[in-house]
């Protein structure tokens, strides 16, 4: 047998979608679908209780899913899910992030989160 080389690849790009990378039988493709819809009936709600004045907030359907993520994953904190979404495919596509899309502070993310309830409740 011949050994292979231990060389690291200098690839800048990759050509692969994020959703083929993602197994077809990960049992999160079935939940991500459910919480999706579940999220979509909710957009008027949603609407209803932002503004269209100020800087723009992390979208709740993402808060959401990112908490169910920290759940599902029993990850400690959300400073710990911020870390494993930066280089965590998985919980990546599950979220809707692209490979090069930016992941939130921790703090902000908290504070968006925190919020959420409160704006749901007036």
């Amino acid at each position: 047998m011949k050994r292979g080389t231990d060389e690291a690849s200098g690839s800048l790009f990759s050509y692969v979608e994020l959703e083929e990378r993602i197994p077809a039988r990960q049992p999160l493709r079935m939940i991500r679908q459910v919480v999706n819809d579940a999220l979509t009936s909710l957009d008027a709600d949603f609407e209803a209780v932002y503004t269209d004045i100020g800087r723009p907030s992390i979208p709740p359907e993402r808060l959401i899913r990112a908490s169910l993520l920290q759940i599902l994953f029993s990850i400690r904190s959300e400073r710990q899910l911020m870390e494993q979404m930066q280089y965590n495919l998985l919980l990546r596509w599950f979220e809707g992030l692209g490979i090069d899309d930016p992941v939130w502070v921790p703090t902000v993310f908290s504070m968006n989160r925190d919020r959420l309830p409160r704006l749901l409740a007036e």
